[in-house]
């Protein structure tokens, strides 16, 4: 079934008026400046900005991930209405796991070079109690269009495509189930056709099962063509937000109409997507 926002349900994420900072040898950075955003469920939300605008920092405040040299100075994050700061540990790992998924930046990275991809799997979805059968390990990587899930679980994270990983990684955050699904740059190492199909296949599973869709991207083109709404940011705040349809056509703020100036002249895809494609390798 497919799913749509629906903005007269509470939302799944809640930002207020949230401040952070970095300290680096030169003295603090303020990342984000009284940032305040809702996420409602269903939603395909994009956040873009330049390198540095504080999107990822703000993604990863979601679920109190953010690196030791950030501190948190104002504001709260809420998580299906649980304050994402007041939780203990055991709290926010429960969170994370039950709740949240999240796609990484580097797959190959994120995934343990000493450990068979089948493993990983196991150990990903074992904690939830849910089976972890070769049957089910194989249904999940045909969830994602890898072309040979058997020979796949044997192998190694070294022993795979760039692309693959990532299709592994997302099987990974949609075993999970997660209400919330947080995509920070999830495409940025790969080759246009296999960007697109990665891109084709977050939002159909995300679609599907009814989770919000929280996509960090610089990607402004592929941001028309896949999601709903768009917050800018710009030197740690939001410039602009809104539909994608109005604020790609007609932005407000002088520096989104610099970021869609730069953007290629050349068509875009049809708002479908492309066609799904498979991984092999």
């Amino acid at each position: 079934m497919t799913a749509a926002a629906d903005p007269t349900r509470d939302p799944v994420v809640r930002i207020d008026a949230l401040t952070a900072e970095y300290r680096t040898r030169r003295g603090v950075v303020r990342a984000l400046d009284e940032v305040s955003l809702d996420v409602r469920p269903g939603e395909l939300l994009a956040i873009v900005g330049e390198s540095g605008s504080g999107k990822s920092t703000l993604s990863q405040a979601i679920g109190r991930l953010l690196p030791r040299a950030c501190r948190l100075v104002s504001g709260t994050v809420r998580v299906l209405e649980r304050d994402v700061a007041a939780l203990d540990d055991a709290g926010i790992r429960r969170l994370r796991r039950e709740q949240l998924g999240f796609i990484p930046q580097d797959p190959i990275a994120s995934l343990d070079p000493t450990m068979r991809i089948g493993r990983q799997l196991h150990l990903a979805i074992a904690p939830l109690g849910r089976p972890t059968d070769r049957a089910t390990l194989v249904s999940l990587l045909e969830s994602v269009r890898i072309a040979d899930p058997e020979r796949a679980l044997g192998l190694f994270p070294h022993e795979v495509s760039g692309g693959m990983a990532q299709r592994i990684a997302i099987a990974m955050a949609m075993a999970r189930e997660p209400r919330i699904l947080v995509a920070d740059e999830p495409t940025g190492s790969l080759d246009a056709q296999v960007r697109e199909e990665i891109l084709d296949l977050i939002v159909r599973l995300t679609r599907e099962s009814g989770a919000s869709l929280i996509w960090v991207s610089h990607d402004l083109g592929a941001v028309r063509r896949w999601c709903e709404r768009v917050c800018v940011m710009h030197r740690g705040r939001i410039v602009e937000e809104g539909p994608v349809s109005e604020v790609l056509t007609d932005p407000s703020h002088p520096y989104t109409r610099t970021l869609l100036a730069a953007l290629p002249s050349a068509p875009a895809p049809a708002a479908d997507g492309p066609d799904e494609g498979t991984e092999t390798t």
